[in-house]
């Protein structure tokens, strides 16, 4: 089979809700993404001729970003009619089964080059009102909030997997043992390490600024932080025997990523040199309250399939929706938290849910360039109990 490269990635900086990017339209971010992405490809046409296919994800759908916003933004950025688009819904890690769906295209020889990527605007996420069962009723109605979790719950779904995000978290941590001490020192660490790296220059190649927004870097980053002074937060989702709080989880955001996916006859079509080569990917799932720690099974699965285990991997990017469930991960895993989101991760930079997956395989992929380091493990959980992970491997590392 045909193997599958990284070739470049970049996103937005992502901003906070009702921030500096709440008046961009997720379309507009996805369609920035995909004009940027032609731009960084040298001997790409404007137009795009040559690629395949554009494939991204995206987490709400009910918005903005509606009618296949994958298409709707190779249209927006002025690319050949002719490039088709299709848009995929695994919650958080849409945007990183974009790109599993790209290289598997790319591995079976149906496409050579496949734009992924993802977008999410949760400053924008519509409330919708439910249609009724019948015409005209006279009892009050009730908008939902699309932004983020559960919403219109089917009345067969059992209670125990359909609590919020954050008490299935909290659910995790006592599960696992995680103290308040550990998850707001990871939370520190995660502002410090972003802070840090942005100010090294770190995500210079990897960003690009939205036209008419100022807007420099990612908004959530707060480089002050420390374990003491998130210990004085309160909990957010129980009042007694809490632990998980604004401080120590990921903030909601907006945004949008990319990333070129090509095979080796890539390089001539996109003018540009491979990163990485996906070397292994799996999906995994588990009860839907514990959702924070399908990551586990997904990356061992991933390892396995790419014919390494973890005493080979040099970096990780593990997406954090919360600091318990991040800690729950690694510590299954048994990886030196030194190698693990080096350059800062979600709690910091924040979460825009349908982009986040590209954002760690990109940022993975720089990290191995640099570090000259040969593997690599992208993962992230998912709401109603999935993970998802994909291996990379340096190809200078070789």
């Amino acid at each position: 089979m045909t193997d599958a490269y990284i070739y470049d990635a970049v996103r937005t900086p992502f901003g906070k809700v009702g921030g500096a990017l709440a008046k961009t339209r997720p379309d507009d971010l996805a369609a920035l993404m995909v004009g940027e992405s032609v731009k960084r490809a040298p001997a790409l046409a404007d137009n795009g001729i040559g690629v395949d296919e554009v494939i991204l994800g995206n987490a709400n759908g009910a918005g903005e970003e509606n009618r296949n916003v994958a298409r709707m933004a190779t249209l927006l950025a002025g690319l050949d009619t002719s490039i088709p688009g299709t848009t995929v819904n695994r919650l958080c890690g849409s945007s990183l089964d974009a790109a599993i769906i790209g290289s598997r295209q790319i591995n079976t020889g149906e496409a050579d080059v496949v734009l992924v990527g993802g977008a999410e605007s949760m400053s924008r996420a519509p409330w919708v009102l439910p249609k009724t069962e019948r015409p005209f009723p006279m009892h009050n109605l009730e908008l939902a909030n699309t932004t983020l979790g559960w919403r219109l719950i089917n009345k067969n779904m059992p209670k125990e997997w359909t609590v919020s995000l954050g008490e299935a978290t909290e659910q995790l941590r006592e599960k696992y043992g995680i103290t308040r001490e550990r998850m707001d020192e990871f939370a520190a660490n995660s502002h410090q390490l972003a802070a840090q790296a942005w100010e090294a220059g770190k995500y210079d190649n990897l960003t690009v600024q939205v036209p008419d927004v100022d807007l420099a870097r990612d908004e959530t980053i707060r480089p002050d932080s420390t374990a003491e002074s998130l210990s004085g937060l309160r909990t957010v989702f129980r009042k007694e025997n809490g632990m998980v709080t604004a401080g120590n989880s990921s903030p909601m955001n907006d945004g949008a990523s990319a990333a070129w996916l090509g095979s080796e006859k890539g390089a001539d079509i996109l003018g540009l040199q491979p990163l990485a080569r996906i070397a292994g990917r799996a999906t995994a799932a588990n009860e839907p309250q514990y959702f924070g720690y399908a990551p586990v099974d997904a990356a061992n699965l991933a390892l396995k399939r790419a014919g390494i285990t973890w005493d080979d991997v040099a970096a990780v990017e593990l997406n954090e929706a919360f600091a318990a469930q991040s800690l729950t991960c690694t510590d299954a895993w048994g990886v030196d938290l030194e190698i693990v989101n080096a350059w800062g991760g979600a709690i910091a930079i924040g979460h825009p849910l349908g982009a986040s997956g590209t954002r760690v395989l990109g940022t993975l992929a720089r990290r191995l360039e640099e570090s000259g380091d040969r593997w690599g493990v992208a993962a992230l959980c998912i709401g109603v109990g999935q993970g998802i992970a994909v291996v990379i491997e340096n190809v200078t590392a070789r």
